[in-house]
């Protein structure tokens, strides 16, 4: 733990952030945060939910920077799902005051994240991938079962219709930075996830020393628990 306390002590002691940053992983578009944006715009806060393109590491990235270049003040960067390496490596921009994960993926520098999940039980949504020459998607069975199994079936099923595929390069691209090694870090475990291992969520949690929460969700707790997620964003923001 020797690590917490300087980032909480910048959390607490750091300007209270401006705009919320907000990005999406596979199988979603930017509506995902559709629970949550309203609740942060209610306090007055500039919210921002990025179309990740979901092609290559380095074209999400490149996105989210164009984002977070419009933004005017101190800023909260927030990903959900794959998109933990996204706010990973732009989480060093000055601008972040701190990064938050959601049942995110969150890799060292260069670190193989592919290699660090199989020290993990694979999770049941793996098996539902299926592609369609470069393109994957969730099955709808796994879509509905293990990505949004805490949904009512008929906002599962809306969601399934909007799903974006992911192209296979995407998941070949390393981080090089490590933003969560430096900045205020924040991460939402989901303890019922079937789509990344809920232990490996809680390693990853522990290893940046990170103010962690966990609620009982699967892979989408923004949707199906928005206001404990919006909670930690505030708290992140130095809203709270």
């Amino acid at each position: 733990m020797a690590g917490l306390a300087p980032r909480l002590s910048r959390a607490a002691n750091g300007p209270a952030a401006r705009n919320i940053v907000l990005v999406h992983g596979l199988f979603a578009d930017g509506s995902c945060w559709s629970e949550v944006i309203p609740r942060l715009q209610a306090v007055g806060l500039n919210v921002t939910s990025v179309q990740n393109p979901l092609t290559t590491l380095e074209d999400a990235v490149a996105e989210t920077q164009r984002v977070i270049d419009r933004q005017d003040g101190p800023t909260v960067l927030v990903g959900h799902s794959f998109s933990g390496m996204i706010v990973t490596e732009v989480g060093v921009d000055p601008k972040i005051s701190a990064v938050v994960y959601v049942a995110a993926r969150a890799p060292d520098g260069g670190e193989d994240y592919t290699a660090l999940a199989k020290t993990f039980p694979t999770p049941p949504a793996s098996a539902g991938i299926i592609f369609d020459g470069d393109e994957g998607r969730l099955t709808e069975a796994a879509f509905l079962h293990d990505f949004a199994g805490d949904l009512p079936e008929a906002r599962a099923r809306a969601l399934y219709a909007v799903q974006e595929p992911f192209h296979k390069a995407l998941l070949t691209g390393k981080t090089n930075h490590a933003a969560w090694r430096s900045k205020p870090s924040f991460y939402a475990v989901s303890t019922e996830d079937r789509t990344i291992n809920p232990d490996l969520e809680r390693f990853m949690a522990k290893r940046m020393g990170a103010t962690t929460i966990e609620v009982k969700a699967s892979h989408l707790s923004l949707i199906s628990h928005p206001q404990e997620i919006t909670d930690l964003i505030l708290q992140a923001a130095g809203r709270t």
